[in-house]
């Protein structure tokens, strides 16, 4: 779980520029992902970035002047079913569980002060 919510953060790192993994970054990356993480973690997750940095690189060198931006990478057609119009609940069928209603609502406790 670590190594995702890092990757997470590391992305937008990874595509603006060409970094150098040391001690300095991986510490950044673990503050904002909020993670205490332990030396031996530190240099796991250095050397799963650089293999990351190392792929997204290769990505780059791949020609994709021809290759049209997918959505998905299936090709899908809508599953839903069509909407249909139906009568809903009335006012006091959905009222008549609630644990509190006044005045034709339902009443719940103030949020905002």
């Amino acid at each position: 779980m670590h190594e995702f919510v890092i990757f997470v953060l590391f992305v937008p790192f990874v595509f603006n520029n060409r970094m150098n993994i040391d001690d300095k970054l991986v510490n950044h990356l673990a503050l904002l992902a909020r993670l205490e993480l332990a030396p031996t973690e530190k240099k796991a997750l250095r050397k799963n970035l650089a293999e990351i940095l190392d792929y997204v690189e290769q990505l780059k060198a791949v020609n994709t002047q021809e290759v049209q931006p997918l959505v998905h990478a299936l090709e899908m057609t809508n599953v839903f079913r069509p909407d249909e119009v139906k009568p809903g609940l009335s006012r006091e069928e959905a009222l008549k569980n609630a644990p509190a209603k006044e005045a034709g609502f339902f009443k719940v406790p103030r949020v905002i002060e």
